[in-house]
């Protein structure tokens, strides 16, 4: 999803805390220092972290500013690298029946569990050298101005990371606003929600 096209899903934060002012100097180098690592040539499953908001691969920010006005922009990157079941599945019984029949030269009846555990071991991480991971992005639009953070994804477990990710390079908390959220801060007494009753229209 992208803020750039004509419609998109995002979910919104408000910061829940005073933003010092020694922390908008520091924007960049914190982004920086938890930016986004590639791992195309390594085994790893997955990968996350800050990329520039209008290039996913300008891991340094060096071409792309994120300053925009009053707004901040970056994006949170997502690389996952995923074996498909059944290719592993038949890269494990073919090395159990190479090995099986290593065996029966040698006198033995059987593999055992420990072997079969790190055969399947010893296959998956060959296999994952051979799969590349998969990118993702969710680009994030930060209103310094009104302390509102915006990302671009509705998905739980991509805003639990990315809250995570934020906490971690920002050291500010944030909270999801939610439309009763939203409504508390919008009227003057927003302890006069509470007892408001649903109005029965038929």
């Amino acid at each position: 999803m992208s803020f750039l096209k004509s419609s998109t899903s995002f979910t919104r934060f408000r910061i829940s805390e005073p933003v010092p002012a020694t922390l908008w100097p520091e924007v960049v180098d914190r982004l920086r220092r938890n930016g986004f690592t590639d791992i195309d040539e390594l085994p790893e499953d997955r990968s996350f972290g800050w990329t520039a908001f209008e290039d996913i691969l300008d891991l340094g920010f060096s071409a792309n500013p994120v300053e925009k006005g009053h707004y901040l922009a970056f994006c949170l990157r997502l690389d996952t690298r995923r074996v498909p079941p059944a290719v592993l599945k038949k890269h494990v019984a073919v090395a159990l029946k190479k090995e099986e029949a290593q065996n029966r030269e040698m006198g033995k009846k059987f593999v055992s569990r420990e072997r079969r555990k790190e055969i399947r071991e010893q296959v998956e991480l060959s296999l994952k050298r051979r799969f590349l991971p998969i990118p993702a992005y969710f680009e994030v639009i930060w209103n310094t101005a009104e302390s509102l953070v915006y990302v671009a994804s509705s998905q739980q477990k991509i805003l639990d990371l990315f809250e995570e990710c934020f906490v971690k390079t920002f050291e500010l908390h944030i909270v999801p606003q939610s439309p009763y959220e939203l409504a508390q801060r919008l009227v003057k007494d927003g302890a006069a929600l509470d007892a408001l009753e649903a109005t029965q229209f038929a």
